[in-house]
């Protein structure tokens, strides 16, 4: 994740746009593949917006992922987390209610403890002027996601090398439980495929950050 200071710069950009976009919320999209810090990085954005006063709110995508007996359904149970598992339209929706609609709106939320997303988690509250959105696919170039471009103000790609994703992917399943030949196994087979995806077909970001804590 980038370091404090440029934490810093970007609330200072995105406070100074906020000023800009009139009645409407800025929408921030902070993208990048699975074990970016894209959740870190978000939480330090919040916090330097609302340090700054500038009322804010994270919106993860992750709460759009598709129930997992749709997934079974679909032999995609295997592959959750990739695009083709998520309630994409849905989140399009959302998208534009957030960005439009000045009244409080409710977004869903995945619980990792139960493995499902539970609806209406989230409230957007009217105060609430920037949404920052996080997700691995916010700029992947493919049909149907290249259009949630245009519903982001302001995007921010973390891109560290693929090794050090590798290293973090594998210690998240370890820390979930499983051994070492069952976390390598997990990443490689699912979070990996995806990282790989989303590094090779992405959209310009407005700022791009190579480096993650």
């Amino acid at each position: 994740m980038p370091m404090n200071a440029d934490v810093t710069i970007l609330a200072e950009t995105i406070t100074a746009a906020s000023q800009k976009v009139g009645n409407r919320r800025l929408v921030i999209g902070i993208a990048g593949p699975p074990g970016s810090g894209k959740s870190t990085m978000a939480a330090a954005l919040a916090a330097a917006l609302i340090a700054r006063d500038r009322a804010a709110v994270i919106l993860p995508m992750d709460g759009f992922h598709l129930a997992n007996r749709l997934l079974e359904e679909k032999g995609l149970l295997s592959r959750k987390g990739a695009p083709e598992t998520f309630d994409r339209f849905g989140f399009a929706s959302a998208l534009k209610t957030v960005r439009l609609d000045q009244q409080e709106v409710f977004v869903p939320e995945f619980d990792r403890e139960q493995d499902l997303a539970i609806a209406a988690a989230i409230s957007i509250a009217p105060e609430d002027r920037i949404v920052i959105v996080e997700g691995n696919y916010l700029l992947l170039d493919e049909p149907g996601w290249r259009d949630l471009r245009h519903m982001l103000d302001f995007t921010v790609f973390l891109d560290p090398p693929l090794n050090l994703l590798e290293e973090r992917l594998v210690r998240r399943w370890r820390d979930h439980g499983l051994d070492a030949e069952a976390a390598e196994q997990r990443a490689r087979e699912n979070d990996i495929v995806n990282a790989k995806r989303v590094l090779a077909h992405r959209l310009p970001a407005t700022r791009v950050f190579d480096t993650i804590a």
